[in-house]
């Protein structure tokens, strides 16, 4: 989908801003995968390149929902200018290679909408290597394993998104598994209206899920997570290093749900990054928690008009069994 006519002459100007050296923009392809933002690579007369992120609501495929612009809560959406650069300077601090930033624009001098210019990395994704040659991907993940601890062992005493507690803010809710246990509950009545095979396991789904929170012990010391690390979320550089890409949803939490969440979409290949003394209550919590939020997310991202449905569709019918086959284990 190529941005409208307005949006183009506005990446335009920015695109000369950020990259200057009397530059034209040549192109602009919309990079495919994005649902809560444009994401656009600017191709320049001289074949210079950069991304540009668009945080518009045009661009979010997302319904929208009461709290979405409630911060206070971890998993709200991760939207807009200042959960990037907030997330951008953590990681970027801890060691963890993100896209340099070329260019922000939050006051409108070139779009109205929230944008920001950064470095394009025009390789493949670490998803695309492990698919193609995993044995070129092992030094990648190994050094993504090494930014994982670095992101381990920088600790803070209040979870939350990075904005928020880095900024002196408080979050919703008494601890990680109390948010955890009360977004699945969401998710778990929102999947029951709109599938009937959840619907008729509701009632075990909702007591496994009371039960598996009741295991958890609690906890005073969080660990900066990503939230969303899929491979599809890492690019590897041309020295082949990790960088870490959609980064807004960053947040200090249980260093367990990143790892849930990258087990969920590595499988097999999540060996490399496995760490030891990882709290197995939190893990089933979590792992039951993430299928519900994997099921329950694609269908409602369906009810709008989010391009690749089949694929969306696929996301949740995996998912939804995942969770079924928890009550059996």
């Amino acid at each position: 989908m190529a941005p409208r006519a307005g949006t183009r002459e506005q990446l335009a100007g920015a695109a000369r801003a950020a990259l200057g050296g009397g530059r034209r923009l040549a192109a602009v392809e919309r990079i495919a995968g994005g649902s809560k933002k444009g994401v656009y690579r600017l191709v320049m007369d001289d074949a210079t390149t950069a991304i540009a992120y668009l945080w518009d609501d045009a661009e979010n495929y997302w319904p929208a929902a009461e709290g979405d612009d409630d911060l206070t809560d971890p998993f709200s959406p991760g939207l807009g200018l200042d959960l990037f650069q907030a997330a951008h300077a953590r990681l970027d601090a801890l060691g963890v290679r993100v896209p340099a930033i070329r260019l922000v624009d939050r006051d409108g001098a070139h779009c109205p909408a929230d944008l920001a210019i950064v470095e394009d990395l025009p390789g493949e994704s670490l998803e695309a290597l492990l698919a193609r040659d995993p044995g070129a991907a092992a030094p990648v993940m190994a050094r993504l394993a090494e930014s994982l601890a670095a992101m381990a062992g920088h600790r803070a005493p209040a979870y939350g998104k990075v904005a928020v507690v880095d900024g002196g803010g408080t979050s919703r809710g008494s601890s990680c598994e109390e948010v955890v246990l009360d977004r699945a509950l969401r998710d778990l009545a929102e999947a029951a209206s709109r599938d009937p095979r959840i619907a008729g396991a509701r009632d075990r789904l909702e007591e496994r899920l009371l039960g598996l929170a009741a295991a958890v012990r609690p906890r005073a010391e969080y660990a900066v997570v990503h939230g969303e690390l899929g491979p599809d979320h890492v690019l590897v550089d041309a020295d082949g290093n990790p960088v870490a890409i959609d980064i807004e949803g960053s947040m200090y939490f249980d260093v367990e749900w990143e790892h849930v969440f990258l087990r969920i979409r590595l499988h097999d290949a999540y060996e490399p990054l496995s760490v030891a003394g990882l709290d197995e209550d939190r893990l089933a919590l979590y792992m039951l928690a993430q299928r519900l939020s994997l099921t329950a997310g694609p269908l409602r991202l369906l009810d709008g008009d989010f391009p690749d449905r089949a694929f969306m569709a696929g996301i949740a019918e995996h998912n939804l069994k995942q969770a079924l086959e928890l009550l059996h284990t």
